[in-house]
């Protein structure tokens, strides 16, 4: 019975151990030793922004671990995402007037896509202007919600902005969440 009630907390401990340790085991004991962790955290954007909205899907866990290319280049943020990544939600930031977001997805092969601005920015002026498609048309503006029919495969970007057919602040934090 003694013996039961020791091996309950080291149940407990194990059930919560982190993933980034390692166990060895050998014929009569298990030992276990801390890792660094050697991922590469590229998305710092999105780490940084406060109370930024993080998807909890396993998808959304992957993309910002593996991290998402990210440039930044005359107020534009271009962001680079692989399809295979779907659904996943960005967090980013504009810190000056007039910024553009540009996310492109490649390998795009989906019959649509969907795609969600969400702000926590009172009076906010941000929505999608324009979607670039893979044979290289352009549509657009859009509201902070986009469905759009995507007839061919390839990379297709969204692309964030200011809407000049409304006012407010242009600069705060965002999320884009895409399916």
């Amino acid at each position: 019975m003694k013996k039961s009630l020791l091996l309950i907390p080291l149940i407990i401990i194990s059930c919560k151990k982190d993933p980034s340790t390692l166990e060895t085991q050998n014929k009569d004991s298990i030992s276990v030793s801390e890792q660094p962790d050697s991922t590469v955290k590229k998305d710092s954007a999105a780490l940084k922004m406060k109370d930024s909205i993080i998807n909890n899907a396993p998808k959304t866990k992957e993309v910002l671990r593996t991290g998402v290319m990210r440039t930044v280049k005359d107020g534009q943020i271009i962001r680079t995402a692989d399809a295979e990544q779907l659904p996943f939600t960005l967090g980013e930031e504009f810190t000056k007037d007039g910024q553009e977001f540009i996310l492109k997805i490649t390998n795009f092969d989906q019959p649509n896509i969907k795609a969600k601005i969400s702000t926590k920015e009172k009076d906010f002026n941000i929505r999608f202007n324009q979607i670039k498609l893979p044979n290289g048309d352009y549509d657009g503006p859009f509201s902070r919600e986009i469905t759009y029919d995507v007839k061919e495969k390839g990379e297709v970007w969204l692309i964030v902005g200011k809407s000049n057919m409304a006012s407010g602040s242009t600069k705060g934090s965002f999320t884009v969440s895409v399916e």
